[in-house]
């Protein structure tokens, strides 16, 4: 992101980034419970943003661990449920809809699994381990979003292992305890603010919208 501020307090519209995301999940739901999961050395940071922009959401804050696998494995460890379902969503995707939430939950309570993604609109390539690379037909992929919602039991039980390199997110995590993925369209919209292009992006959609 360029910048010595972490991109989830950076702002946008004048508001950080991650006020946006819990209000999208609480405009959603006032039942829901939230857990926000940050590194603990970020808690004084992000209790004078609130402070300062007057952020007022009735959630918990559960501190983070060294890899996303171990925060997430904390905010599980935080729910006192014995059922239920979880979402998991990026705290820098501030733009994700009502309708998607809705439609993971929904899912999730139908299958056990639902997995945000979009289609890819550019053509992909693959590149082979000898540096060669082959076209692939983009058809057969989808860019994985969040949020990704599991049965909370299928979640303790997946997570109750150690973390490996392939868990990049908590759909690789179910996947490698067995439980079948189910996909859910998600919206082009619903970006990961990742680059300063993000941002303007951001700034523009906001003003559309």
């Amino acid at each position: 992101m360029k910048s010595d501020l972490p991109k989830q307090f950076m702002p946008v519209a004048g508001r950080p980034v991650l006020m946006r995301t819990l209000d999208a999940f609480r405009n959603y739901s006032k039942k829901i419970q939230i857990k926000l999961v940050l590194p603990e050395s970020q808690f004084d940071f992000w209790a004078k943003l609130c402070d300062d922009c007057a952020f007022e959401l009735n959630y918990q804050l559960v501190a983070g661990g060294e890899t996303r696998f171990h925060s997430v494995k904390n905010g599980l460890e935080s729910i006192e449920a014995e059922e239920g379902l979880v979402a998991v969503h990026d705290g820098v995707r501030p733009f994700v809809s009502s309708l998607i939430i809705e439609n993971s939950f929904q899912k999730a309570a139908e299958a056990g699994t639902a997995v945000t993604c979009v289609a890819l609109k550019d053509s992909a390539r693959l590149v082979l381990p000898d540096g060669t690379n082959q076209a692939v037909s983009r058809v057969d992929y989808r860019l994985v979003q969040t949020p990704q919602t599991f049965r909370l039991d299928w979640m303790r039980q997946a997570f109750d292992t150690e973390a490996q390199p392939h868990f990049t997110d908590c759909a690789s995590v179910l996947e490698a305890a067995g439980y079948p993925i189910h996909l859910i369209e998600g919206a082009y919209e619903n970006i990961k603010i990742t680059t300063p292009e993000d941002l303007l992006w951001a700034e523009a959609f906001l003003k559309k919208y």
